[in-house]
């Protein structure tokens, strides 16, 4: 066998792990495993899961194989099934921002949910439009929560500004979260500082029909939500000078228009304003991601998603890997003079664009 043909049964084997992997994750087989904590048989793990036992032997045929579950035998000579401890650190819900379980769900959600209009793009060079894609916006939810629930409020916020924007969240400002999806971020910040009043702008009306239902349910006065396309936020004067605070995790990307977007975010921002672009770290030539870790992976959504989304209205087509060169053009172009790229060491697959607007240190940050 050649090399290469060496290397495809290896793909072979590793998209079905991630097919696997993602089913496991989905029916919490990972999360009830870890609880266990012991070898168990199939029969125990169905009792506790309330799942099929042939398919959970079908699939424990692949957790084995792959080397994620081990095997053993009791002294009934019945097999017993063990998540090692180092194994579950990155499968299971409790893992937080170590989580590489919840991702594997993506391409598997994305391939049902686009890959015949992807398909379709190739021939016709149109987009792909959000409506394709009515689970991954829940997806995308859950993903926001394995990274935010404890790097965002305890990590991130607190580095802004070496803690400057901490003290004015707490003391009180306008803040918006553009392109919020389901509000995930936007009310952990509007849980955790009440003097603040945050607003999130998203074009997919189910995603913000869910963060409004997320907010009210956590009782929170201080988070509003909107439904507008980002894009033309420039056009529209009575969003001018509004905000304090903009951020937006991994959503600049997505628009059809980015720079149009940027603009916007530019002049929401009242003089001395900040705000916070965090994306994926990359080059912008394919030649620079060559040895990127994650990198056919990352181009791989890009294409069953993020491109073809951007492509929407006579869009770019901006894609996931638009790299580092081109996000710091695109801001400059934008208006924003001064950029900071700043490497996250609890998010090593983001950068943290920052930028300041002009007059920051002469004006003082009050609500207006």
């Amino acid at each position: 066998m050649s090399e290469f043909a060496g290397k495809l049964n290896e793909i072979l084997n590793y998209g079905a792990l991630n097919l696997a992997i993602a089913i496991g994750y989905k029916n919490r087989i990972f999360d009830i495993l870890e609880d266990l904590n012991k070898p168990v048989t199939i029969k125990e793990i169905a009792s506790a899961s309330k799942l099929n036992a042939r398919y959970l032997k079908e699939w424990l045929g692949v957790m084995v194989s792959g080397k994620i579950i081990e095997i053993s035998t009791n002294p009934n000579e019945e097999d017993i099934y063990l998540l090692p401890s180092e194994h579950a650190l990155y499968l299971t819900r409790k893992s937080e921002s170590n989580n590489r379980g919840v991702y594997t769900q993506e391409l598997p959600l994305l391939t049902a949910c686009a890959m015949e209009s992807v398909n379709e793009g190739f021939k016709t060079g149109e987009g792909v439009p959000f409506s394709k894609y009515p689970d991954f916006q829940q997806f995308m939810a859950e993903t926001s929560d394995a990274k935010h629930k404890k790097v965002l409020i305890n990590d991130f916020l607190p580095s802004v500004e070496n803690g400057q924007l901490l003290n004015c969240l707490h003391e009180g400002i306008k803040v918006c979260d553009l392109g919020c999806g389901q509000g995930v971020a936007l009310n952990l910040m509007a849980e955790t500082f009440p003097n603040s009043i945050f607003t999130g702008i998203d074009n997919h009306e189910a995603a913000i029909i869910e963060a409004r239902k997320a907010a009210q349910e956590m009782n929170l006065s201080n988070a509003n939500y909107l439904v507008l396309d980002a894009a033309k936020i420039i056009q529209k004067e009575e969003f001018f000078g509004l905000f304090n605070y903009i951020c937006a995790f991994d959503a600049i990307h997505d628009q059809s228009h980015p720079l149009e977007v940027l603009k916007g975010i530019r002049a929401m921002l009242v003089p001395g304003g900040m705000f916070s672009m965090v994306d994926i770290k990359a080059g912008s030539n394919q030649t620079d991601n060559i040895d990127h870790p994650l990198a056919p992976f990352l181009y791989a959504v890009s294409l069953m998603h993020c491109m073809p989304v951007g492509l929407n209205n006579n869009g770019t087509g901006l894609g996931m890997m638009w790299g580092q060169e081109k996000a710091e053009s695109l801001l400059k172009k934008a208006g924003f003079e001064q950029v900071e790229i700043i490497e996250m060491e609890r998010d090593p697959f983001n950068l943290h664009y920052f930028c300041k607007i002009p007059s920051f240190l002469s004006v003082e940050f009050t609500v207006p």
